[in-house]
């Protein structure tokens, strides 16, 4: 058995076919297939059935104001989204994450995942970032043009993903967990920031560390990485050995930051009512970095 397990988010069972999305042709020939599945959204949250499953409906249920993404191919059919406009102040955080949590076909939440995001950036990016003039959907989905016969700049808009990194500090067969400023009693995690520009992983994993919590990193392994749609991150799973247990927590960002031993670790993932910690979903990637860690990797 791998020490490390697969993180939540993953293992997507679409294919995307890349290479057919500049073909219109196909996208038409997509479009009119009777066995086209749609993905059904409620705004950005996932809709499922009484067993847990992603709701599909026909074309002829998409939103008629709203183009179409081609997310891939499932089973030889295509699947679209329908990048519906948000309504603005919806946050819908919490039913992303219990809804990803209620699925329970493999794969389900990766679909997800790529279609949230996707339906998120379409609608933050609806304007050019260069010229202001409004974008057009383009690559079946995967793109916005600022088109130049309609006045546009010509740039070429694509959906981005921020990396982040995830670490756990590891000092003497401990590692460090850390509460945020805006988490209840006893929810710890691992600390995790945003890569900067010109930052390896490695230099963004120790400027995170020394920052949050004022320790020195000297060793720095990468484990795993995982999408994550809220809206559309990349986290990148590491361990990172630490000179000595010494904390200087920014207070800005933690309330709290413990040190916990195996055992500690296990009991958190196992639920256990007595626990020093608890670890509240098991989809995010710190659940399994926690895992994969006291599974001894």
């Amino acid at each position: 058995m791998s020490k490390i397990p697969t993180p939540g988010f993953t293992g997507s069972p679409l294919v995307r076919i890349d290479i057919e999305r500049d073909n219109l042709p196909y996208f038409e020939a997509a479009c009119a297939d009777p066995q086209a599945k749609l993905l059904k959204l409620d705004g950005l949250a996932p809709v499922l059935d009484a067993e847990g499953r992603l709701v599909w409906t026909g074309l002829a249920e998409a939103d008629p104001e709203a183009d179409l993404a081609l997310l891939g191919l499932l089973d030889e059919r295509p699947c679209f989204v329908s990048l519906s406009k948000i309504p603005p102040g919806r946050d819908q955080r919490g039913a992303t994450i219990s809804g990803a949590a209620a699925m329970t076909e493999p794969g389900a939440p990766a679909i997800y995942a790529a279609a949230r995001s996707l339906v998120d950036w379409h609608d933050r990016h609806r304007f050019c970032a260069n010229c202001g003039r409004p974008t057009k959907v383009a690559r079946s989905g995967w793109a916005r043009f600022c088109l130049k016969d309609e006045g546009g700049c010509g740039t070429e808009h694509y959906p981005r993903t921020d990396p982040v990194v995830i670490m756990l500090a590891e000092h003497e067969d401990h590692v460090l967990v850390g509460r945020n400023i805006n988490m209840p009693p006893r929810f710890f995690s691992a600390l995790a920031g945003f890569l900067e520009v010109g930052e390896s992983i490695e230099d963004a994993v120790a400027r995170e560390l020394f920052e949050e919590a004022g320790v020195i990193v000297t060793e720095v392994r990468y484990l795993a990485s995982q999408p994550w749609p809220i809206p559309s991150q990349l986290m990148i799973g590491c361990i990172a050995k630490v000179r000595d247990k010494t904390v200087r927590l920014d207070e800005k960002e933690l309330a709290e930051a413990i040190w916990v031993d195996r055992d500690q670790v296990r009991a958190a993932l196992a639920g256990e009512p007595d626990a020093l910690f608890n670890m509240r979903f098991p989809l995010a990637i710190a659940h399994t970095l926690l895992t994969a860690w006291a599974n001894g990797a």
